[in-house]
Formats: C-alpha cells, structure tokens, sequence
C-alpha cells in the first residue's frame, strides 16, 4: 500500500512586497538582496491569517481532487506561526472549511514541517488507520520578523500550500513503468544546533516569579550556519533516501526543494550533480514562506503542466530544530 497526491491548492495574500519597497525600511537594496538570496519581491499579510489562508488551499486542493470537505479522514497544518496557541491551527481549518468528521492536530517542524506533515500522514494512512490526508504547509512569518532587521526581514514571505493524498491498494502503473505513489521517505534533527534559528514563545511569567522577563519576539537567525547546515545535510539527506530506494540522481525528473535562498538550492545541485533545471524555483517571486513553500511550489507546478504522470519527484525542506526531510513519490494524478 502507498499514498498518492490527488490534489493540490495554495493561497496568498494579496500584498506584494518588493525588494524596493524594503530599501525604505531598511539600510538595503533591490541588488543586495537578489545577490544573496535571489529574492525580488514576496506576499505580506495585511489581515491574512494562517487558518483562513489554510483553508483557502484546502478548499483548493479538495475541489481539483474532486472531494467533499466531509470525506476528509485527517488535517494536518504544519505552521510556526499560528494566530492561537489554542485551539490548534488545523481545528480552525477543519471549522472553516466543514470537515466534520476530520480528526485534526498541528505539526511543527517549521520550514521541513509540510515534509513531516506528509510522512505523518503517510503513517497513518499506510496503517489503515485514516484513508485521506489534508496536509497544509501555512505561515504568516511576518509577524514575527523585526523589521529594522535587514539580515531576516528581506528572506520571509507570508502563504500556504496545500496536498490531499489518499490511500492506494491497487498499483497504478504510468506509461513509463514507474508505480504512482510514495517510495520512500526519510527524515531527521539536530536539536544541538537549533538555537542557530530561534523565535522565543512567552516567558515563564507567573505569580511566583516577581522579576521582570527580558524577551526578544523576533526571528533569530545565524545565517552563516544555517546555510552551512543547510548545504550539507540536505544532499546528504537526498541520497540516503534515493539509496533506500534504490535509485540514483538520474532517476528523478524534478528536485522540489525548500525556497529559502537560491545560493542554497544551487549548492545542492552542484554537490548531487544534478542539472539546476530540474530545480524549479519561485522564490524570486514570494520569498521564504517556511512549511509553506514546497507545497507553494509543488500546487504551481502542478496547475501549470509542469509535472507529468510518471514524473518521480524528490521533495525536501530543512530548517529550524535543526530538522530535514525527503521524501520521493512518482506522482500519479
């Protein structure tokens, strides 16, 4: 038994954000940031929130796979920047949206979170337990980014993507062979280098404690590490899933990778080998939107004809915790 991607959905606000319009608020500019990081302009909430773009791409992803929100088995919202601590993001998706029957709970494992979102759900429905998935990559990161700061406030964008997948008994076999479906999946943490990109939650502030608590809201990132990490652990990560697999680099047709920074994507390329076209990007056009920007990436390419039936994918995030993920699946829809 496998899982397949039926449907696929995203949302973003309606505000861009250009490298320009940054130049205004900070000490930079429209060549610095695209330089260092390829980014031109990103989406900004101004009222968006994580569980109405959610349910946006959910409502997306259902209707190209021809489902009813009551027929959802299981929500799973990947996020590390929900509007509520309680009730959980993936609640307020399954209100908004009418997945009555839904069981629905949150993951964070910020930008890998969409990939250990799908291998939860993976999880779960190869057991039988559930036999769909709604799984939501969505963050409103701009709420928590510092503003005056030019080394973090040019990188994030705001959005959410979306996947529906189901359960598969039977084969389904494309025209060149390959078995629709998920192959494998691998995944992993680095808890000793996590505080190489942090954002503090509320302090310990309680009747018991009468000092003040110093705290700093804001994303913190250093990103010298978080680029050597990044370089490093995601082709590692990638081969140890293809060698599981049994498959080399050439067996994969596209590289559907995190969109934190171009230099990253590029490095990946060069240590796999791989030719960079087989790594579409669209960073340049909404910046790094954290669990949301694989499942972004994956509902673009998949509405515009760019992924195949039979195409085998490799998609892989990395970020804070420090966590990483890879999963390979030949899509099928």
């Amino acid at each position: 038994m496998t899982i397949r991607v039926t449907g696929t959905g995203s949302a973003l606000p309606e505000k861009i954000v250009t490298n320009f319009e940054l130049q205004k608020l900070v000490e930079t500019s429209d060549e610095w940031i695209r330089e260092r990081t390829g980014i031109a302009e990103r989406r900004i909430s101004t009222g968006e929130t994580v569980s109405s773009l959610s349910a946006e791409a959910c409502i997306k992803a259902l209707e190209m796979a021809g489902r009813q929100p009551e027929e959802v088995d299981l929500i799973l919202v990947a996020t590390c920047s929900p509007e509520l601590l309680l009730p959980c993001c993936a609640c307020q998706v399954q209100d908004r949206i009418g997945a009555v029957k839904a069981v629905a709970f949150d993951v964070n494992a910020a930008c890998s979170g969409f990939l250990f979102a799908l291998n939860t759900a993976y999880a779960y429905l190869q057991t039988g337990i559930y036999q769909n998935a709604l799984i939501v990559g969505s963050e409103v990161l701009s709420k928590l980014v510092d503003w005056t700061d030019r080394g973090t406030c040019v990188l994030f964008g705001d959005g959410a993507g979306a996947a529906f997948v189901e359960a598969s008994v039977d084969d389904i076999v494309c025209e060149n062979g390959r078995r629709a479906g998920m192959e494998c999946m691998v995944q992993g943490s680095d808890g000793a280098k996590g505080m190489v990109l942090s954002c503090e939650e509320r302090p310990v502030k309680n009747a018991f404690i009468s000092e003040d608590i110093m705290q700093n809201p804001y994303i913190q990132m250093d990103g010298q590490e978080v680029y050597k990490f990044a370089t490093r652990q995601v082709p590692a990560c990638i081969h140890d899933a293809l060698a599981k697999a049994n498959l080399t680099v050439e067996d994969v047709d596209l590289f559907i990778l995190h969109q934190a920074n171009v230099r990253i994507i590029e490095s990946v390329a060069k240590r796999l080998k791989a030719d960079i076209s087989k790594f579409p990007m669209n960073l340049d056009k909404i910046g790094n939107m954290s669990s949301a920007t694989v499942p972004v990436l994956l509902d673009e390419l998949n509405r515009s004809g760019k992924i195949k039936k039979g195409d085998r994918l490799v998609l892989s995030g990395f970020g804070a915790g420090l966590t990483y993920g890879a999963s390979i699946l030949v899509w099928g829809v």
